[in-house]
């Protein structure tokens, strides 16, 4: 077999493997892998806090507004303000027609003033059975509120924290049901309860 046969099989063998004899081509590229989309219906992050995990506002202070009823044939007449707190009772009274000076100012166990001189209303609320004392005191009876001072024009106010104290219904040291009473004298401190004298004014708190 002479060179120029030889050289056209091996030429006509490539033509098979490499088309048209014009060299390789480039193999093609795979195509892109598309592109992952959000679904159409993916809703936005929601940074708000949810319903259950709010936190709810703090309940209002409860509060108790009581009248004064004058007694013993008095002219005493005033209001009697009780709101509960974190640690106890702040009582205000303001009270207008007092003799000038100081004047006994108690919680007492009953809210009951229907009687004419206030005695329905009982002694002074002491659920601890403490001694009687003066605000500067302890123990104290827990309806113990010190003294409340009148102005030559008889009007007065006092504002008094009973710590320990609460508005809760049924509860023991609750100031609900029961009454506050003023007295026709100063409290001195004394024993069993201050020595203030007549009952002039009573408030039912309810």
């Amino acid at each position: 077999m002479s060179h120029r046969v030889i050289a056209s099989t091996i030429f006509c063998t490539l033509s098979v493997l490499l088309p048209a004899c014009g060299g390789s081509q480039p193999s093609a590229e795979p195509p892109p892998s598309p592109t992952a989309e959000a679904p159409t219906n993916a809703l936005p992050a929601d940074s708000s806090t949810p319903a259950s995990e709010a936190v709810s506002p703090a309940p209002p202070a409860k509060k108790i507004e009581a009248t004064l009823q004058p007694k013993s044939k008095s002219k005493v007449t005033g209001t009697a303000t009780l709101t509960e707190t974190t640690n106890g009772v702040n009582v205000v009274l303001v009270i207008e027609n007092l003799t000038p000076g100081d004047h006994g100012a108690h919680v007492h166990e009953k809210g009951d003033c229907s009687a004419e001189d206030a005695s329905s209303a009982g002694g002074h609320f002491n659920p601890a059975s403490h001694p009687h004392a003066l605000p500067s005191g302890t123990p104290r009876h827990l309806g113990d509120l010190g003294n409340i001072t009148a102005d030559k024009d008889g009007k007065a106010k006092l504002e008094f924290i009973a710590v320990g104290a609460n508005l809760k219904d049924s509860d023991p040291n609750s100031f609900v049901g029961r009454s506050i009473v003023i007295h026709e004298k100063k409290d001195d401190g004394g024993q069993p309860s201050g020595n203030a004298g007549g009952r002039v004014a009573c408030a039912e708190i309810k």
